[in-house]
C-alpha cells in the first residue's frame, strides 16, 4: 500500500498472447462454420413414406415448378396448398385471395391435375403464419375424416427446417412430417453471403428458427384423441 492506503497493488490474471491466439482462432473457426454449415442446416430435405404432398402457397414460382416435378416423379396421390390472406399492392388485406389459392393456380398452370389438388387456406395473416397454415391443414384432415400417417411439405430451402418444426408441432408426434427444400435460384447455396438477399434470408430464417425452437409455445395444441384418427394409415 502507498500513501496511507490510498493506493493498493494487487496481482491479477491476464490473457497472454497465446491465450489471445486461441480466442481469435476460436472466433475464426466459429465464423467459418457459420458460413459453410448454417445454410445446409436450414435447407434440409427429408422425405417420408407418404402419398400426400403439401405445398406452401407463398413460395416463388420456381419452387412451384419444382413441386409439380416432385409430384410427377413420385407416388403422391393428393396435393394440398396452404397459406393465408394476401396483401394487395395498396397494402390492403384481400381476404378472398389467399396464398393457398395463388399457389393452387400456379400448380395448375404448370401441369398439376386439378382433380388431385385441394386448397386449404388459413386466416392467419401476421404472426405464426406457417404454424397457422399447418393447423388449418390438420383441421381439414379431421373435418374430412382423412387419415394420414405422414406428409411431405414443399417450401423454399432456408425456410425448410422451420417449416418442418412448426408442422410437426401442429400435427403432433403421431404424424411424420417430411420436408422438401427447393434451392433458391437467386443465389448459390455455397456463396450465399456474397448476396444481400442471401444474407438477409439466412440471418432472418436462423433467428426465426431459434425463436420457433426455443420460445414458441403454441396455444392450440394437437388434441390427442383427435390426432389418433390421423395416425394409422394413409389412403
Amino acid at each position: 500500500m502507498k500513501l496511507f492506503g490510498v493506493f493498493v497493488r494487487k496481482e491479477r490474471w491476464g490473457i497472454s498472447w497465446q491465450g489471445w491466439l486461441i480466442v481469435l482462432t476460436g472466433i475464426v473457426v466459429a465464423f467459418c462454420l457459420c458460413l459453410f454449415r448454417i445454410y445446409p442446416f436450414l435447407a434440409v430435405t427429408h422425405r417420408v413414406n407418404t402419398n400426400v404432398l403439401v405445398v406452401e402457397g407463398w413460395i416463388h414460382e420456381y419452387a412451384i415448378r419444382a413441386a409439380v416435378k416432385e409430384f410427377q416423379s413420385n407416388h403422391y396421390q393428393r396435393v394440398f396448398t396452404t397459406g393465408g390472406p394476401v396483401v394487395g399492392s395498396g397494402g390492403y388485406i384481400n381476404d378472398f385471395c389467399t396464398s393457398a389459392s395463388v399457389g393452387a393456380d400456379l400448380l395448375k398452370k404448370w401441369g398439376l391435375p386439378d382433380e388431385r389438388l385441394e386448397m386449404v387456406p388459413s386466416r392467419v395473416m401476421d404472426r405464426d403464419r406457417t404454424y397457422g397454415s399447418a393447423v388449418a391443414l390438420r383441421n381439414w384432415f379431421l373435418d374430412h375424416n382423412m387419415a394420414v400417417s405422414g406428409i411431405d411439405v414443399v417450401t423454399e430451402d432456408v425456410h425448410a427446417r422451420r417449416t418442418r418444426l412448426l408442422f410437426q408441432k401442429a400435427f403432433g408426434k403421431d404424424v411424420q412430417v417430411g420436408i422438401i427444400g427447393v434451392a433458391n435460384v437467386d443465389y448459390p447455396a455455397n456463396r450465399w453471403w456474397h448476396y444481400s438477399q442471401g444474407l438477409k434470408n439466412v440471418v432472418s430464417e436462423f433467428a426465426a428458427y431459434l425463436y420457433a425452437r426455443l420460445l414458441f409455445f403454441p396455444s392450440e395444441q394437437a388434441h390427442p384423441r383427435k390426432m389418433a384418427r390421423l395416425s394409422p394409415v394413409h389412403d
